[in-house]
């Protein structure tokens, strides 16, 4: 099995609150995400706020407009600071994805470590060198600028 380590920061001109109110709230991941993914959270949210134990289900559709069941667990929080969320069900062996926000004297410093798997063994390794790690920047990239637009302009 291969696993892969992405890591991305970005220095956000926001508050603290500003920016954690933004991230925690499971319906802002729509507008950080590339229209072409075709992501729609399907669960009802009981909460404006992410929880520990959270199950959030998606559709989306990564690769040609197909679309997937995507279920993540949020299995950390701590406020103002962190939260993970883990795949439960979906494409990777292993999705889990922390961020992690700060303040800076210069505004909020997000930082994401996601570590993953792709299945299939081999060929999922050649598929991250070849698609996945790609569409991985693809969708990071957007998520930049969108946040940028957001909190910067």
């Amino acid at each position: 099995m291969s696993v892969f380590q992405y890591k991305t920061e970005q220095l956000l001109n926001a508050s603290l609150s500003e920016v954690w109110d933004f991230i925690s709230s499971p319906d802002n991941l729509k507008l950080i995400t590339p229209e072409y993914m075709g992501f729609n959270i399907q669960s009802k949210q009981e909460k404006e706020k992410m929880y520990e134990g959270q199950i959030i289900i998606y559709k989306v559709s990564p690769l040609l407009k197909i679309p997937m069941t995507w279920v993540t667990e949020i299995t950390h929080v701590k406020e103002m600071e962190y939260f993970v969320d883990e795949q439960i069900i979906g494409p990777y062996k292993i999705w889990h994805h922390e961020h992690f926000i700060e303040e800076t004297k210069n505004g909020v410093l997000m930082k994401d470590i996601l570590t993953y798997s792709p299945p299939f063994g081999i060929i999922g390794k050649i598929a991250n060198s070849l698609i996945i790690k790609n569409k991985i920047d693809q969708i990071f990239n957007f998520r930049e600028k969108k946040l940028i637009e957001i909190f910067n302009t």
